[in-house]
């Protein structure tokens, strides 16, 4: 008797989830955009010829820009993305800054008298 419970359960699942699965939609998918292969093909192959045809300086200057273009786009990447926060160069940049706007603060004085004669001359140097 329990053997034929058992049977009944897992089969009522089975079925159940066979008829939920039925009705769950796919959801919107757009068919894929027809490729065209021959044209593909021919634009890979006049790539190919034309790299053929570059003189040994040529290669050298395009590989050249391509390393700087992907140097350029990494590290542009790289200052969004840090889970440190800035780079060591950027962090430099930022200290560079920091202490260029600290030198033209003007100095804590130590004791009232001095402030005084600071506030003094300031004065002065406003009235003329």
């Amino acid at each position: 008797m329990n053997k034929l419970i058992a049977t009944l359960v897992a089969g009522a699942f089975a079925l159940g989830s066979v008829a939920a699965m039925a009705q769950v939609p796919q959801g919107e998918k757009t068919p894929p955009q027809p490729v065209d292969q021959a044209k593909l093909k021919a634009e890979r192959d006049a790539a190919k010829a034309e790299k053929a045809k570059q003189t040994p300086e040529e290669k050298a200057a395009a590989k050249k820009a391509k390393r700087a273009e992907r140097s350029k786009e990494l590290t542009t990447t790289e200052k969004g993305q840090q889970e440190g926060g800035a780079t060591a160069q950027a962090k430099a940049q930022d200290a560079a800054k920091d202490t260029a706007a600290a030198k033209g603060q003007p100095k804590a004085l130590p004791d009232k008298k001095s402030r005084q004669e600071a506030l003094k001359e300031q004065e002065k140097k406003a009235g003329q």
